[in-house]
């Protein structure tokens, strides 16, 4: 087992770690907001608009600058209103295009996106729920809008994530993009596959340059139990190849939860790796 080249010593759930060449710094741990997402809700939003910026700020204020948001969520214009008045350079936001978006609609969603997150860039703009192996090819004019808008400075970095076994399979070998959006725990829950089917395919990717993002980490909310949460960390944490994670809290007090589950878990994997 090792940790992540870019880390030394035993990678904290707060270390500022480079996405790629793009410089763009982000925590290991991400606010997701799709647990049980679409059509444009999810858990997070449909708690409303206070408890939504209740566990943001809770996330800001323990040292967590990653958001993560999509359309299909519905989670935009929440974190709109739960990160003003913070600085823009004081968080990373990352966002998702539908799938079945033309390259046409992307332009217009880029546009309407900025606006409901009342930001004058995306830090981050992926292509949603690839199902296919080819998806390059049938999102090949997507691709480009995103290429365009990247060389444009209205995003920083660009990626996909993906559902199925096919279109993992291609992530690795498609030159395009900075980040792999993927789903990924100990017990195959709402994942692609078995874990020792999907490894190799993330071990790929990461070798391959791209920044490895996981997220299904606690199955959707499924793994609940905190043996089960703890043995989630140190399995996904052991393979080495996950850069940072993305999970979905609901209340505020699970995420110093998860921070502290993150540092032991981190611990345990070092001691068995030495």
């Amino acid at each position: 087992m090792a940790f992540p080249a870019e880390s030394a010593g035993i990678p904290k759930p707060l270390d500022r770690i480079e996405l790629g060449k793009t410089g763009i710094k982000v925590t290991r741990v991400a606010m997701g907001t799709g647990t049980v997402g679409g059509p444009h809700e999810s858990n997070q939003t449909r708690a409303g608009q206070e408890n939504f910026t209740r566990v943001t700020r809770r996330a800001l204020d323990l040292g967590i600058n990653f958001f993560d948001g999509a359309d299909l969520y519905g989670s935009m214009p929440f974190f709109n209103k739960a990160l003003q008045g913070v600085p823009r350079d004081k968080y990373v936001l990352l966002s998702k295009l539908r799938g079945q978006n033309s390259a046409e609609q992307a332009q217009k969603d880029i546009e309407r996106f900025l606006k409901e997150l009342g930001v004058d860039y995306i830090d981050i703009l992926l292509t949603h729920c690839a199902t296919t192996a080819d998806w390059a090819q049938k999102r090949a004019g997507v691709l480009e809008v995103l290429a365009k808008a990247k060389e444009k400075g209205t995003i920083r970095a660009c990626g996909v994530s993906w559902h199925g076994m096919a279109p993992l399979t291609t992530i690795a070998d498609t030159k395009w993009g900075d980040l792999a959006l993927g789903r990924i725990n100990h017990k195959a829950i709402m994942m692609d596959g078995k874990p020792d089917e999907v490894v190799p395919h993330f071990k790929k990717i990461h070798e391959k340059g791209k920044f490895v993002l996981g997220m299904k980490i606690l199955g959707e909310g499924r793994i609940k139990e905190g043996d089960e949460i703890d043995a989630s960390l140190r399995f996904v944490l052991g393979l080495g190849i996950v850069d940072a994670m993305t999970i979905g809290f609901e209340k505020a007090d699970q995420v110093s939860d998860l921070l502290k589950r993150w540092e032991g878990a981190a611990r345990e994997v070092a001691k068995a790796a030495a």
